[in-house]
């Protein structure tokens, strides 16, 4: 019955949330219709999720959002200083490939989300088989640091969430 009544408990929660965000004001009125949101459009996406993720951990995934918000943060004054100091010369911009042992979609598409997020970097394409996501990067002199970073900062953690 609760399965039937919320689908989807943490996209409920996270509805909720970011309607009362949107309003800018926590008042009666806007929790209301933020619960009523929350209830009605998981019930009415329920069809399109077979196969819900499972998800590990309420603080693993409120860490991987702060470091993804604190990477945000940082890449941000990084590319400012390649933008404003950086001759075009000196610039080595880099298609990389980098190898995945994610195998969950929804981990997949979570990654490639948090690297077009991250300034300096784009998600550009995944291969047809899911094992290689194409990334290209503003600026990288050792390509191989950056499959390192974005294999151990993010992929990890995902890895610990997702699968």
């Amino acid at each position: 019955m609760r399965r039937k009544l919320i689908p989807h408990p943490h996209l409920s929660l996270l509805l909720l949330v970011v309607w009362v965000m949107l309003q800018n004001r926590v008042t009666p009125g806007s929790v209301a219709m933020g619960l009523v949101l929350g209830l009605v459009i998981p019930v009415m996406t329920a069809p399109y999720w077979p196969d819900r993720p499972s998800l590990r951990g309420w603080g693993r995934m409120i860490a991987y959002a702060l470091l993804v918000m604190g990477d945000i943060v940082r890449a941000n004054v990084i590319v400012a200083g390649i933008v404003l100091f950086k001759r075009n010369a000196d610039l080595r911009p880099a298609w990389v490939a980098v190898p995945l042992d994610l195998t969950s979609a929804e981990a997949i598409t979570t990654l490639a989300g948090t690297v077009t997020m991250t300034p300096g970097t784009v998600s550009a394409d995944l291969s047809a088989d899911g094992r290689t996501l194409l990334v290209h990067c503003l600026h990288a002199p050792d390509p191989q640091s950056v499959i390192d970073e974005i294999k151990d900062r993010y992929e990890r953690r995902l890895m610990e969430i997702f699968e």
